[in-house]
């Protein structure tokens, strides 16, 4: 069995959960933020049996696509010696970042 901790953006959540729920995986959704920009994070965990991790893998990397989007400098006090970004600059979003871990031990109680 397999531990997939699946780190999306929000805005590629709605398509991906729909995407799972209908090939009939269950996961759990966690609502976290991103460090660099700030914004809207989710992370599903989502137990598999081993055959079933490529699956997974398939409906994230169909639904969470990368793009690029202007960001807003973030500053959160005016101190000597921080970066300072003056302007809007293009980041990349999106995407997954996604862990794999083994599971030694699964129970449903």
């Amino acid at each position: 069995m397999k531990l997939i901790l699946a780190v999306v953006q929000d805005e590629d959540t709605d398509a991906l959960t729909e995407a799972l729920v209908g090939a009939g995986y269950r996961f759990t959704k966690i609502s976290t933020t991103g460090s660099f920009l700030r914004t809207g994070n989710t992370s599903l965990m989502i137990g598999v049996e081993d055959a079933g991790t490529q699956g997974v893998l398939d409906i994230l990397q169909r639904t969470c696509r990368r793009r690029t989007q202007i960001a807003v400098p973030y500053s959160p006090a005016l101190e000597p010696g921080l970066l300072y970004m003056p302007e809007n600059f293009e980041v990349e979003v999106g995407g997954a970042v996604v862990f794999v871990a083994n599971v030694s031990r699964f129970e449903r109680i």
